[in-house]
């Protein structure tokens, strides 16, 4: 069970302009963070994908390598 914030959620979460100095920190922290969790995790399942699924989810087989071998803070 992931606990991940979904990335609608996320754009509530940074759009929040209301907060106290730290708050508003502490939430840009876990924005990033959760940010990067979720590129990590999304990047490591297309990497362990068998290349013969790749068309399912509209990808060449040299766009999806790249893709999964892109650092989590890279956008």
């Amino acid at each position: 069970m992931s606990y991940a914030l979904r990335p609608a959620q996320i754009a509530i979460l940074n759009n929040r302009s209301q907060l106290p100095v730290v708050a508003g920190l502490a939430v840009r922290f876990a924005v990033i963070v959760t940010t990067w969790d979720l590129r990590r995790r999304t990047r490591r399942h297309l990497h362990d994908l068998p290349p013969h699924l790749f068309n399912d989810i509209g990808l060449d087989c040299h766009t999806a390598i790249a893709e999964a071998s892109k650092p989590f803070w890279r956008a």
